[in-house]
């Protein structure tokens, strides 16, 4: 703390690095970096493998330097060792955060906390979504709650100097905004210094006042981020658009002589006719080593059409879109492997090969967003042609914003595809989230393999209601390597396997095709409802059942869209309880949602919107903790609905079923809605329920078509599964034809 104090005095700068040299081996990685830090943010962005974290390594003397100067507030401190340098008052985070994912939030801030001007309180109140989660471990946070968790570990160090290595890497953009905020608001409102290593150029022009350029181990220029956030060309270059990895970047360079042509094929001459065709050409629809075809197809007479967009109106807009694609894909013999081969090209062909060799047709499909040229069968601005709007909508400099609009692009395409024999995809978070959209938009039953870096934390915001096979990778997706090479075989293993069985013998679906199926809703208060349904209704339909944990809603929603369930029994409607009370099981806005767009036949209840879910006791909000509880197990509290939140739910879910245009039947259980609101159980509030039932009945828009029925049972007396059976055979036609059958 000495040193601490006397540095905050020191009026040097913070950082100062002077022509410094750091080998890996015989490779020279550094070449003669120098750079200054007074104040405030300094931002160094560059490509790949231009030195940036080797940068940090470096300064945190992590890697010696074979020469050249390190200084921190005018002292050298190149050759200390990393805890030496750690207790001078530098703060690090790592690219890739390197958290221990075994240790609850709290755990990591009390190893941490040094008790200086940034405490643990401090830190939760810039956090608050970390005091949420603090009993959780690392492993169980989102990639932006985990990056907040290293970034407080690094503050509660209490530095005046705060290295960064790729902070916003895979985030969201919403959280990358949270996050651009955040350090300039770190850099305005404390005497923190911060250095900034960047790809993302939006983030790193936004909150810094000037931007060093990297380019194969030196500082090649420093400029002000408003010139730099200004020219796009000069971006571009700076990206390396249509080079390799290795080659030299000359930033005064014309834009021109950016392009890497084949020597086979001739560029086309620029004039003032033709520069702004070739200039679209290298940026949004670069030549493909794989084929030099590539050139002569993409000529500049078909580069300035104006192609008109695809009709993307008709695509719905909920979270987990109805696919557009056959179920019918037994007769596809194609297997797509999927991802970003600018960065995983190694690691993807591999998975590729290791399909291909038991004889099956492999396609491969790029969604990278750097632009460089793609090997891949499909590549990527063929896949960014489907994006809404245009090309120019995905290829971004903003890098979160760009991935999502390449994930969009990627849905769009896949649902316009013939039948898909399988998809497999490896990567980290960003390849996830890239991916897994598309995957979603696929019918139960397409074989789907993930690989992925975040497989072993909270995976239902990839998977959603779908059968996406995660599969955790071990090992970052970076390079091949014994455990590598094992698991991503395991992945392609599966991924063939599964293929090859389904298109030799694709009996589960025509078992399913012999009886026509039935989804339904159940909770363990409504378990006996939904027992009774299954046994009177079994000879007739293919009865799936579906647990109302937020997830099971969707899924059975998922079915419905892909044409898998003729009709349902919603009995159990309790998760929109949890997604307006902020309970653990919910569902989302698109709730009811497969059924206003298919119009099946659909029989609704209110089953358990008695209760809000929460996790144990200590996690229930503290806005809550004057109501009602049962607590079922030291997991799980359930907390009572009140009169006001039962007319809330019960307007809610009657705008919803007002949009359903099939045939639908509500049926309302006078008696009470769960096994906890019978007479003499701790829910009952007749109360209560009469507030919900009162506005259903006032809001419900009544039809020939859609009728609301009312039973003076408890939900779970067989007198009201008789009249939800009733009910059913009232609107679908199967029932009525089939009950004969049966009995």
């Amino acid at each position: 703390m000495a040193d601490r104090n006397s540095n905050r005095r020191a009026p040097a700068a913070a950082l100062e690095i002077k022509d410094l040299h750091v080998y890996y081996g015989q490779s020279h990685a550094l070449q003669g970096v120098n750079l200054s830090l007074d104040h405030g943010v300094h931002s160094v962005v560059g490509r790949n493998g231009m030195g940036k974290t080797t940068l940090c390594n470096s300064i945190m003397g992590l890697l010696p330097a074979r020469r050249g100067s390190i200084k921190y507030h005018g002292e050298e401190i190149s050759g200390m060792p990393p805890y030496k340098i750690a207790n001078k008052g530098i703060g690090y985070t790592p690219q890739g955060r390197r958290l221990w994912p075994s240790l609850s939030v709290d755990e990591h801030m009390q190893l941490s906390d040094k008790g200086g001007s940034w405490n643990i309180e401090r830190i939760y109140e810039t956090f608050p979504r970390l005091y949420e989660r603090r009993r959780n471990g690392a492993g169980q946070l989102s990639g932006g709650e985990q990056q907040m968790l290293a970034i407080s570990r690094a503050l509660l160090q209490d530095p005046q100097l705060l290295i960064l290595d790729e902070p916003t890497e895979g985030l969201a953009p919403v959280i990358v905004s949270q996050l651009e905020r955040l350090l300039a608001d770190l850099a305005s409102d404390s005497d923190v210094a911060i250095l900034l290593i960047e790809q993302n150029i939006a983030v790193a022009t936004a909150i810094s006042e000037n931007v060093a350029i990297m380019v194969n181990g030196r500082i090649s220029r420093v400029i002000p981020s408003q010139q730099l956030a200004s020219d796009r060309p000069l971006q571009e270059r700076l990206l390396g658009v249509g080079r390799h990895s290795h080659e030299d970047v000359e930033l005064p360079e014309p834009v021109s002589q950016e392009v890497s042509v084949p020597a086979e094929v001739e560029a086309p001459a620029q004039d003032e006719e033709t520069s702004d065709t070739v200039e679209k050409i290298r940026v949004y629809q670069p030549p493909t080593r794989w084929s030099k075809d590539g050139w002569k197809e993409t000529t500049v007479t078909e580069k300035n059409e104006e192609k008109p967009p695809l009709p993307f109106d008709a695509i719905p807009t909920p979270m987990f879109r109805e696919p557009r694609i056959s179920r019918d894909t037994s007769s596809s013999n194609e297997v797509y492997v999927v991802g970003t081969f600018d960065t995983k090209r190694l690691e993807l062909g591999f998975i590729r090969d290791e399909i291909a060799r038991h004889d099956i047709t492999v396609k491969t499909i790029d969604v990278s967003t750097s632009q460089k040229p793609s090997s891949a069968d499909v590549p990527p601005h063929l896949i960014a042609a489907f994006h809404p709007g245009g090309t120019n909508a995905v290829f971004l400099d903003d890098r979160g914003k760009a991935v999502e609009a390449m994930a969009l692009a990627f849905e769009n395409w896949i649902v316009r595809q013939g039948g898909v024999g399988g998809i497999i995809s490896a990567g980290g978070s960003g390849g996830t989230s890239l991916a897994t959209p598309a995957m979603r938009q696929l019918p139960i039953g397409v074989p789907k393999v993930m690989i992925s870096t975040v497989a072993s934390g909270e995976v239902g915001h990839y998977v959603g209601p779908t059968d996406i096979m995660m599969m955790y990778s071990v090992t970052d997706v970076q390079g091949l390597n014994k455990i590598s090479r094992q698991v991503l075989a395991n992945g392609a293993n599966a991924m063939v396997g599964m293929f090859q069985d389904r298109q030799k013998s694709p009996r589960y679906a025509e078992e399913l095709d012999d009886k026509p199926g039935l989804g339904l809703t159940m909770f363990g208060v409504t378990t006996q409802a939904v027992q009774q349904l299954t046994a009177a209704l079994d000879p007739i339909y293919e009865c799936l059942v579906f647990h109302a944990t937020g997830t099971g809603g969707r899924s059975m929603e998922k079915l419905a869209d892909s044409g898998l369930i003729e009709a349902a029994i919603d009995l159990t409607t309790t998760e929109v309880c949890d997604m307006m009370m902020g309970g653990v099981f919910p569902s989302n806005e698109d709730r009811f949602g497969a059924f206003i767009r298919t119009s099946i036949p659909w029989v609704g209840s209110v089953g358990a919107l008695d209760m809000v879910n929460f996790g144990a006791r200590n996690t229930v909000p503290e806005k809550y903790s004057s109501r009602l509880f049962v607590e079922h197990n030291p997991s799980v509290t359930l907390m009572r609905t009140t009169a006001e939140e039962n007319t809330r739910m019960g307007e809610w879910i009657a705008d919803r079923i007002n949009q359903m245009n099939g045939p639908v039947r509500f049926v309302i259980p006078e008696g009470g809605v769960s096994a906890l609101d019978a007479p003499g159980q701790p829910f009952h509030d007749p109360a209560a329920d009469k507030a919900l039932f009162d506005a259903l009945r006032s809001r419900i828009q009544e039809t020939s078509n859609r009728r609301v029925i009312v039973s003076p049972h408890n939900i779970n007396d067989p007198a009201f599964t008789e009249v939800v059976e009733i009910a059913l055979e009232e609107i679908s036609t199967t029932t009525r034809s089939k009950r004969h059958v049966a009995y």
